[in-house]
């Protein structure tokens, strides 16, 4: 393609190394993947100073809400899914950032197939009913022994 053609590149063509190529478009009817790399608007891409800020803003961003995930995981809130989102944000800029969420995205799928599949369901079923068998057991014997005392207040 020259310079001074008006073609635009076929959109199955991959994003350059450095990450300053087009935006991807979503994966296809095939299911190719998103080429890795800068996701920012063409014209801060053009200037370097500007993308570096822009890259810097996204780091910012998705740090804060990185960090406010890692504050929810013990306390109430959606800890894991804001870490993920945090990820996301990362993820429109830095290649890292996309291959982690790539790496997550196929292990998310992998177990969700492996869940689904009828002999690993009747497994996780049947030790679901005995791990709540054995728990009904040890209550009961506690309560015959004890009654509805709580355990700090037996030695009054």
């Amino acid at each position: 393609m020259n310079a001074e053609s008006d073609e635009r590149p076929p959109a199955d063509e991959t994003a350059p190394a450095d990450g300053t190529g087009p935006a991807a478009a979503p994966p296809g009817p095939a299911g190719r993947e998103r080429p890795l790399g800068s996701r920012a608007p063409h014209f801060v891409r053009r200037s370097r100073a500007l993308h570096l800020s822009w890259q810097a803003g996204v780091f910012v961003v998705g740090l804060a809400v990185v960090v406010a995930g890692v504050i929810m995981l013990p306390l109430p809130g959606p800890g894991w899914l804001v870490i993920f989102a945090g990820m996301a944000i990362w993820a429109t800029e830095f290649v890292w950032a996309q291959l982690v969420l790539r790496w997550t995205k196929h292990k998310v799928t992998a177990a969700a197939q492996r869940a689904l599949d009828p002999k690993v369901r009747r497994r996780n079923i049947a030790l679901t009913v005995a791990g709540l068998a054995i728990a009904g057991v040890l209550v009961g014997c506690y309560l015959a022994r004890y009654g509805l005392r709580a355990p700090w207040a037996l030695h009054r």
